[in-house]
C-alpha cells in the first residue's frame, strides 16, 4: 500500500466509526429550522448553538413574515415576477413563476439584489425548458391567479401572508408556504468588514462587542474541523402541503423503506453524498448519491416535487390524519371542500436559491415523462451491460482473470464482464497498469474478446500527488484541481495516499479528462474496456464526514458547499463523454458511478454501494432500487452477495436469484473476504445460481426492450406495484415484490431457510401465471408459494407477451443469432399484447440512422400477430421465433396454422396441456422482424 506521510492507507480508513457522520442535531442550518431541537438544549454544549436555536425558535413561533407585493407584478415572455418581502428584515426577494410544457410549474425565489450571485445548479436540466405563457385571471383582493392556456391548472398566489395554491380542476392539490416555513438567509458582509466600515463612518463605535446572534453562524465546528462561511449563513427552506396524500416516495439515496416515513419524531431525510462503508439500514443518513425529487401518490393523482439544489439538503415529512385537518376555504372552491388527509414536506438546503419544479401528473406515467423532460431519460445501454458482471477487490493478476473467466465456461455459467479494482494500477495511479500483475493488458483483453466479453476498470477522482505521474503533472500545470480556501490545491488522503481532486465542475477539466480515455493516451486500453467511477462523493479519508471541506473552492470561485452533491454527476458525465469520443461518436459508453444526482441516468448506471453480506441487506436492496427507479435512474443494482463480509451459501444463492431480476447485475466483494465465485460452494449451490443466471440471459430480449422503453418513453424498468396498479390502495406500501415492466411480477426470497413465501397478486380483474409451471391464479389475493433453494417466485401477468431467447450462450455477444421464443399469457378476456426491440446492441446507429427493429405482438380471437410498432426502424434480423407458449388457452385447438405476409400458410405442430391450459408450438421458423400471423382454431 502507498503511504500518506508515514501512515499506511487501508480499508480501515474508509470503514470508520459511524459516529463521524452527522445526525441532524449537528447540522447548524437544520438546528436553525427545527423547533424540536430548540426545545432540547441538552443536545448542545456550545452557547453559540443555543443562541441559534433560540433565534429560530422565535422565528418559527411566529406566522409567516413574508408577503407578496402584488403591485410589483410584471409579466415577461417566460415568467411572471413579483417581489416578496420579509416584514422584519425588509430585504426583498424576487419570485418568478413559470409554466412549463407538459403540465409543470416552476417557482424560483432569489435575493433581488444579492451581494454577489447565488449558486444556481447548471447542467442538470437537459435544456432550457419550453415555457407556456401563464394567463393572469381575476383574483380576489390581495391575490393573483395564473392559469395555463387550457385553464385546468391554476396557480393561486395569496399576498399576505405569502402562499401559493396549486389548483387542478378546481381542487387544491398542493399549497406552498401554507405553514409559513419560507426561509431565506441573505448573503452578508463579514462582521469584521462591517465593523471596519462602521468605524470609518463613526469612530465612536465599539468593535469589541460582537452581535451575540451572529455567534456560531459564521463558523461551524464539527470534530477537529472548522467551516468558515465567508458570507455568513445562506440557508433556504420552504414547505409544501400535499392535500389528500399519505403516500410519498423518492429522494434517494437512503437505506430505507420505499415509502417515505413520517419524520416528526426522528431524523429528517438527509441528502448529502457520503462514503458510508457498511451503511446502517433503515436509516435516513444520506449515503452515496442524492436525487432531490419526491413523488406523492393517491388514488386518482400523482404529483412530483423536484427541488433543484446541490448543497446539503434535509427533508422533513409529516402526515396529518384526515380527522385533524380541513382544507382552507378559497372562493368558489369552498363548496367542494371536505375533511381529508394532508402531508407536509419541508425542504431545507444549506445554500443556493429556491428553484423548485412542481410536476402535476396526473398519472404516474405522466410524472415520469415530466421529470425526464427536465433531466433526461435513461441512457440506452450497450447490450453486454445487461448481462452478468464479475467483480472483486481485487483480481490479483492476469492469470487470476484468466482462471476466473475459464471457471464460468467450465461450469456452464454465462457472464459478460470482468472487473478490475484499484490494485490493477501502478500504485493507485489511474490510467496505468501494475507492470508485474498486468504486464500485457491488451493480451488479457483479447482473451475476453475471443468470447465476446468485456473488461471494466476503475477510475476514481483523486489523483496521487506525484510529479512523475503524468496525469497529476498535467492537471497541476493547468490548474485543474479543486482549490483550498487559501488558493492552493486542495489535498486530501485517499487510496493512493496524499491526493488532489480534479475539479469536474470546470468544463475544461471535463474535456481534458475525457481525452485521457483515447486509445493512444490510455496505454493498454482497447475498445472492450469500460469504466467504473468510484469514491466520487468525493471521498476524502480523514476529512469531515470522510469528504471534502465545504469551503474548498471550485471553478467560478464557488465553494464546495454549493455543489457538493454534483461532484460525482460531473465525473460520470466526463467519463461517458470520453468513451464516446474515443469511439468517434459511434459507440455507446458504459459507466458505473457510485455518486450521483438528478440527471445521472443520462450517463450510465448506479449501484447501492458498500453493502454487507447479511440477509437484511438483501432485503433492503429491493426498496432502495425501487426508489432509484422511480426517480429516473433505471439502470441500478446492488452488489450480489454483499460487498462486506462472507455470505453463507444459501444467502449467496438467494442474492443471485434476486440480482438476476434487477437491472444492473454484478457480484462484488471487498478485499480480505473469501473467494465466492459461483462454483465455489459445491454443486448443490452452483446449480441454482447457474439456473438463475441462465434465466437472466433467456430474458435478455425482454430486458433490452424495457431499456428502450425507459430510454424513449421514460418508463421505469423495475416498478413498485403502485405504478402498475395506481388505484389499488393495497399496493401502495408493498416493497418486497415488484414489477419488471408491466408483464412480470418478482418476489425474491429474502429470508433464510424459507419453505414458503406469501406473494400478493394485485388486480381484481387480473390473472397471473407462474413463469415456470404455468399454474395460474386470479388477482387481488395473497397466495402461499412453496419455495425450494432453486425457486424464484416470478409471475407473468395475463394479457402480456414476453420475448425470450431459447438457447443460452457464454455471453450476450454469443447469443445474437440464437432463436427467440414467445410467452403469450392470456388475460381474462383471452387477449395479450407485448413489444420487442432490437438493434445492433452497441452503436448509436439506432438513433442516427434509425437502425432498429420495433415489433408489436398481439393475441386476440385465436390469432397471434407480429406487426411493426415503428415504421421508422430499418434494422433487419435473420433470427426466427422458433417456439411459442400460449398460457391460459381454455381448450385444445383442432389446428394451428402459420401465415406469412405473402399469404402462404403452413400447418404448425403443437401440444396442449389440459392441466395448465397451455399450448406449446415448437419448431417454428418465423422471422422476428417480419409480419406474420398464427391462427389457432
Amino acid at each position: 500500500m502507498e503511504a500518506a506521510g508515514k501512515e499506511e492507507i487501508s480499508v480501515e480508513d474508509e470503514a470508520v466509526d459511524k459516529n463521524i457522520f452527522k445526525d441532524c442535531s449537528k447540522i447548524a442550518f437544520y438546528r436553525i429550522y427545527s423547533p424540536l431541537e430548540a426545545d432540547n438544549h441538552q443536545w448542545f454544549s456550545d452557547i453559540c448553538i443555543l443562541r441559534i436555536c433560540r433565534r429560530q425558535k422565535q422565528q418559527l413561533s411566529k406566522k409567516s413574515t413574508y408577503r407578496a407585493l402584488l403591485d410589483s407584478v410584471t409579466t415577461g415572455k417566460d415568467s411572471t415576477r413579483f417581489q416578496i418581502i420579509n416584514e422584519v428584515a425588509k430585504v426583498p426577494l424576487l419570485a418568478e413563476v413559470y409554466g412549463i410544457e407538459g403540465n409543470i410549474f416552476r417557482l424560483k425565489i432569489n435575493e433581488e439584489t444579492p451581494l454577489k450571485p447565488r449558486y444556481e445548479v447548471p447542467d442538470v436540466l437537459t435544456s432550457k425548458p419550453s415555457t407556456v405563457r401563464l394567463i393572469s385571471c381575476s383574483g380576489d383582493t390581495g391575490s393573483l391567479v395564473l392559469a395555463d392556456g387550457k385553464g385546468d391548472l391554476k396557480c393561486h398566489i395569496t399576498a399576505n401572508p405569502f402562499k401559493v395554491d396549486l389548483v387542478s380542476e378546481e381542487e387544491v392539490v398542493m399549497s406552498i408556504n401554507s405553514l409559513g416555513q419560507l426561509y431565506f438567509e441573505h448573503l452578508q458582509i463579514p462582521p469584521k468588514q462591517r465593523a471596519t466600515k462602521e468605524n470609518e463612518e463613526d469612530a465612536s463605535v465599539d468593535t469589541t462587542q460582537e452581535n451575540p446572534e451572529e455567534l456560531g453562524l459564521w463558523e461551524e465546528k464539527f470534530g477537529n474541523f472548522v467551516d468558515v462561511k465567508v458570507n455568513g449563513p445562506t440557508s433556504i427552506g420552504l414547505d409544501f402541503s400535499l392535500h389528500g396524500f399519505e403516500h410519498l416516495y423518492g429522494i434517494p439515496q437512503h437505506a430505507e423503506s420505499h415509502q417515505l416515513k413520517n419524520t416528526r419524531d426522528g431524523e429528517a431525510y438527509r441528502l448529502y453524498n457520503l462514503d458510508v462503508y457498511g451503511y446502517k439500514i433503515y436509516d435516513k443518513l444520506g449515503i452515496y448519491g442524492s436525487v432531490p425529487y419526491l413523488l406523492a401518490h393517491k388514488v386518482g393523482r400523482t404529483l412530483g416535487i423536484f427541488w433543484l439544489n446541490a448543497s446539503e439538503t434535509l427533508v422533513e415529512i409529516n402526515t396529518e390524519p384526515a380527522i385533524k385537518y380541513t382544507l382552507t376555504q378559497m372562493g368558489p372552491v369552498a363548496a367542494k371542500q371536505k375533511v381529508e388527509s394532508r402531508t407536509d414536506v419541508h425542504w431545507m438546503s444549506e445554500s443556493g436559491i429556491i428553484d423548485v419544479f412542481l410536476l402535476t401528473g396526473p398519472t404516474p406515467s405522466d410524472i415520469f415523462k415530466q421529470y425526464s423532460y427536465l433531466t433526461g431519460t435513461q441512457a440506452m445501454p450497450p447490450l453486454f451491460s445487461l448481462g452478468y458482471h464479475q467483480c472483486r477487490w481485487n483480481y490479483e493478476d492476469e492469470q487470476d482473470v484468466k482462471a476466473v473467466d475459464a471457471g464460468f465456461d467450465e461450469h456452464d455459467i454465462p457472464y459478460d464482464v470482468m472487473w478490475l479494482d484499484i490494485e490493477h494500477t501502478e500504485g493507485k495511479r489511474y490510467f496505468t497498469w501494475d507492470k508485474k500483475r498486468f504486464p500485457n493488458p491488451k493480451r488479457m483483453q483479447e482473451l475476453l474478446r475471443s468470447k465476446k466479453r468485456k473488461l471494466v476498470v476503475i477510475s476514481d477522482p483523486h489523483i496521487k500527488i506525484d510529479p512523475d505521474y503524468s496525469v497529476y503533472a498535467k492537471a497541476k500545470e493547468q490548474g485543474f484541481f479543486v482549490k483550498n480556501h487559501e488558493g492552493g490545491d486542495f489535498e486530501g488522503v485517499c487510496w493512493p495516499g496524499l491526493s488532489s481532486y480534479l475539479d469536474f465542475t470546470n468544463p475544461k477539466v471535463r474535456e481534458w479528462y475525457s481525452s485521457l480515455f483515447a486509445f493512444p493516451v490510455y496505454q493498454g486500453s482497447t475498445d472492450i474496456l469500460y469504466i467504473w467511477n468510484d469514491m466520487n462523493e468525493p471521498s476524502v479519508f480523514r476529512g469531515p464526514e470522510l469528504t471534502m471541506q465545504k469551503n474548498a473552492i471550485h471553478h467560478g470561485n464557488w465553494e464546495h458547499r454549493e455543489l457538493h452533491n454534483l461532484y460525482g454527476f460531473y465525473q460520470q458525465m466526463a467519463t461517458a463523454e470520453g468513451l464516446i469520443q474515443r469511439a468517434k461518436g459511434k459507440e455507446r459508453p458504459f459507466v458505473l458511478t457510485r455518486s450521483f444526482f438528478a440527471g445521472s441516468q443520462k450517463y450510465g448506471a448506479v449501484w447501492t454501494g458498500d453493502n454487507t453480506a447479511e440477509w437484511s441487506y438483501l432485503k433492503i436492496s429491493i426498496p432502495m432500487l425501487l426508489t432509484l427507479s422511480i426517480t429516473g435512474i433505471s439502470f441500478c443494482g446492488a452488489d450480489v452477495g454483499g460487498f462486506i463480509g462472507n455470505p453463507e451459501a444459501e444467502l449467496l444463492v438467494r442474492w443471485y436469484q434476486a440480482g438476476a431480476y434487477q437491472p444492473f447485475f454484478r457480484g462484488h466483494a471487498t478485499m480480505n473476504t473469501k473467494r465466492r465465485e459461483p462454483w465455489l460452494f459445491g454443486e448443490e449451490y452452483t446449480r441454482p445460481i447457474r439456473e438463475a443466471m441462465r434465466e437472466r440471459y433467456a430474458l435478455l430480449p425482454y430486458w433490452y426492450s424495457l431499456f428502450y422503453s425507459a430510454h424513449v418513453a421514460s418508463q421505469p424498468i423495475m416498478r413498485p406495484l403502485w405504478i402498475e396498479f395506481p388505484d389499488e390502495l393495497e399496493t401502495f406500501g408493498v416493497e418486497d415484490e415488484y414489477m419488471l415492466g408491466s408483464a412480470l411480477l418478482v418476489h425474491p426470497v429474502t429470508e433464510p431457510k424459507a419453505t414458503v413465501v406469501d406473494v400478493f397478486l394485485p388486480g381484481s380483474n387480473e390473472v397471473w401465471y407462474d413463469s415456470k409451471t404455468f399454474a395460474h391464479w386470479g388477482g387481488a389475493c395473497t397466495v402461499k408459494i412453496p419455495v425450494a433453494l432453486d425457486t424464484i417466485p416470478v409471475f407473468q401477468r395475463g394479457g402480456s407477451v414476453v420475448p425470450i431467447k431459447t438457447t443460452i450462450g457464454k455471453s450476450t455477444g454469443c447469443m445474437s443469432d440464437s432463436p427467440y421464443g414467445l410467452h403469450v399469457a392470456l388475460s381474462t378476456k383471452g387477449s395479450a399484447v407485448g413489444e420487442f426491440y432490437l438493434d445492433d446492441g452497441h452503436s448509436f446507429q439506432y438513433l442516427h440512422q434509425k437502425q432498429f427493429l420495433h415489433r408489436k405482438f398481439s393475441f386476440s380471437s385465436g390469432v397471434l400477430i407480429n406487426s411493426c410498432a415503428d415504421e421508422r426502424g430499418r434494422y433487419s434480423s435473420k433470427c426466427v421465433v422458433e417456439q411459442v407458449f400460449v398460457l391460459g388457452l381454455r381448450k385444445r385447438p383442432s389446428s394451428v396454422t402459420a401465415r406469412s405476409s405473402d399469404g402462404k400458410a403452413q400447418p404448425v405442430a403443437f401440444s396442449y396441456c389440459a392441466r395448465t391450459s397451455t399450448l406449446s408450438l415448437e419448431k417454428l421458423s418465423l422471422n422476428i422482424g417480419s409480419d406474420w400471423k398464427v391462427h389457432i382454431q
